[in-house]
């Protein structure tokens, strides 16, 4: 059996995932309820479960202000958000696992199988978490990227360009690292698209602030301050010629 403790301010959705876990989760012992970051904390201190079910806004508060008054809490989180686009952005920046209210049995199923699996995302992650969140106009500093053995944090600013491959994507940063990620670059081009990244090519994603020139010539490509040449697809062209011009007045 595992336990869990379920923070969340809405009686009704808690009431349905409350439900939900004990009649399709048997595995689990819900030991505790609280709808308020006080009472979360005063359940929290008594007893701390297997996975804790924490709603990102709360009446008195947000699930980082329960995760900051217990920075060593072991437990497993699964993380619950309402649809919200910028609160999605912000766990993809994170790379951290959610569940999107209203969800369904399988995003329920597959949350909880996540958990048990996955160690918990280290300070820095939430810390990416948060701060986006909080701050959805701001553009975020960093972003965190799924390898296949590991999750590497990384700078936006570090970032020269993203590259296809296959239904992968290749980072090349700044230092010349080149970090593989399992997921596609169409994934990164709409994360990324509103700071200051723009796919110029179907296999090609680049950081405007590391472009040096635009060449008309060879079918149109650009040159990279690393150096670097990449190409521009036909239908980019005059889109990547009207940014570049705004970007010089």
């Amino acid at each position: 059996m595992h336990t869990a403790i379920i923070v969340e301010d809405m009686i009704d959705a808690l009431t349905l995932l409350k439900k939900d876990i004990e009649t399709q989760h048997t595995d689990i012992e819900i030991i505790a309820t609280a709808q308020s970051v006080v009472e979360a904390a005063k359940v929290l201190r008594k007893n701390q479960p297997d996975i804790l079910f924490l709603d990102i806004m709360l009446g008195d508060g947000t699930g980082f202000d329960i995760l900051e008054i217990f920075p060593d809490l072991k437990s497993k989180i699964i993380f619950v958000t309402a649809s919200d686009e910028f609160a999605i952005r912000a766990f993809k920046f994170a790379a951290i696992d959610y569940v999107l209210k209203p969800y369904s049995n399988e995003d329920l199923s597959l949350a909880i199988a996540r958990a048990k699996e996955q160690l918990q995302p280290n300070k820095e992650r939430l810390q990416i978490l948060k701060e986006t969140i909080s701050a959805p106009e701001k553009k975020p500093n960093k972003i965190s990227l799924h390898t296949l053995d590991q999750i590497i944090i990384v700078s936006l600013d570090d970032i020269i360009r993203c590259e296809s491959d296959s239904n992968n994507t290749i980072f090349h940063l700044q230092d010349k690292r080149k970090i593989f990620v399992t997921k596609t670059l169409k994934y990164f081009a709409d994360l990324l698209s509103s700071h200051d990244f723009v796919r110029v090519h179907q296999s090609h994603l680049v950081n405007l602030q590391c472009i040096s020139a635009y060449i008309k010539t060879d079918g149109g490509y650009l040159m990279l301050k690393n150096g670097e040449n990449v190409p521009v697809s036909v239908r980019k062209k005059t889109e990547i010629i009207e940014i570049l011009d705004k970007m010089h007045r």
